[in-house]
């Protein structure tokens, strides 16, 4: 089988904040026509990777490259290679559905024939085209992030980049913004890279994912590569003796790692229906009070608890890191 085009290299990517660094030696590739998903907390690094890439930010030290164009010398190439959706909303309000196209194919160069096209096979794509003329102040928010997918399109860039595509927007809408991420993919054959911190959506839209963790990749494969990497099943306790239980556990044969978090004991057996009661007699005998027992298959969220030791919701109750390295970018930061 015939390897695909790189459309994405980055080797020992470094993003430095005068002492502070928010990507530290990252290295991964996405081939052409994958959907390839930077997952972690807020404050992982995500968005400053895909902002380096983007020419939105200087690397520090490390290549990166965009459709074989070198990010750090061929800038207006790499530019030209992308669309982009990033986390805030970019529309202008005050314009219709269509004038936010067609400027945007106007910046672009497109020509007036091929623009008038491209906006209309666009609209339909994200089932706009009826509210071409309505002013975007009045659309939702999940109408919003379908025009903000269509105008990056426009150019017909090689590589799409989506930051946090669904973040803010309700479950119904963010399952269906999936299928139009899914669908644009099958079209139109674009890569697509996005960062995420939602579990569900990693695993629904991802070829490939990276788990991003305070600036490094802690392992990276495909979803189903990285559920057997913990392999057998997963038994959770909820219990507030967390410290207590998890000791008594690592006692246990058979039980393969063990994991205290959050008001939580997550454990990994070869069994769980044979090992439950087991567990469960060592919780009585140790008078350790527990409030539920769950069984089930590896998550992804069992996969980064796996290799982190804590759940991403954890990573993200504790936003100091994050907030210092969103003033630094906000101020700006030396390379």
């Amino acid at each position: 089988m015939e390897k695909k085009k790189e459309m994405i290299k980055v080797k020992n990517l470094v993003k430095k904040f005068g002492d502070f660094t928010a990507v530290n030696g990252i290295n991964f590739e996405v081939e052409e026509g994958e959907i390839f998903g930077l997952l972690g907390p807020n404050g992982a690094g995500k968005t400053t990777t895909l902002s380096m890439l983007a020419t939105l930010l200087e690397i520090t030290t490390g290549e990166a490259y965009v459709n074989d164009f070198d990010v750090a010398t061929k800038r207006d190439e790499v530019r030209k290679s992308i669309g982009i959706v990033f986390q805030d909303p970019t529309l202008d309000d005050e314009l219709t559905a269509y004038e936010n196209l067609d400027f945007h194919g106007r910046l672009y160069g497109v020509p007036l024939a091929e623009r008038e096209k491209k906006i209309a096979e666009l609209l339909k794509l994200v089932e706009l085209e009826s509210k071409k003329n309505l002013l975007v102040k009045n659309f939702s928010g999940g109408m919003k992030r379908r025009l903000e997918i269509a105008r990056s399109l426009l150019h017909e860039p090689k590589v799409l980049f989506l930051d946090e595509p669904t973040l803010g927007l309700d479950p119904q809408t963010r399952n269906k913004l999936w299928e139009y991420i899914k669908n644009l993919n099958k079209k139109k054959g674009v890569t697509v890279i996005l960062t995420t911190h939602y579990m569900e959506e990693a695993d629904s839209l991802c070829n490939r994912i990276a788990i991003i963790d305070h600036g490094n990749i802690i392992i990276s494969g495909s979803p189903d590569d990285l559920r057997d990497q913990i392999g057998g099943d997963v038994i959770t306790v909820e219990t507030e003796d967390g410290v207590k239980l998890e000791k008594v556990i690592k006692g246990c044969k058979g039980c393969k790692s063990v994991k205290h978090h959050d008001g939580s004991v997550t454990i990994n057996v070869d069994n769980a229906s044979k090992k439950i009661s087991e567990i469960v007699e060592l919780v009585n005998h140790n008078k350790i009070k527990a409030t539920s027992f769950v069984m089930h298959k590896p998550s992804l969220e069992d996969v980064f608890l796996h290799y982190t030791g804590k759940t991403i919701r954890e990573e993200e109750s504790s936003p100091i890191e994050h907030m210092r390295l969103r003033r630094r970018m906000w101020h700006g930061g030396g390379k």
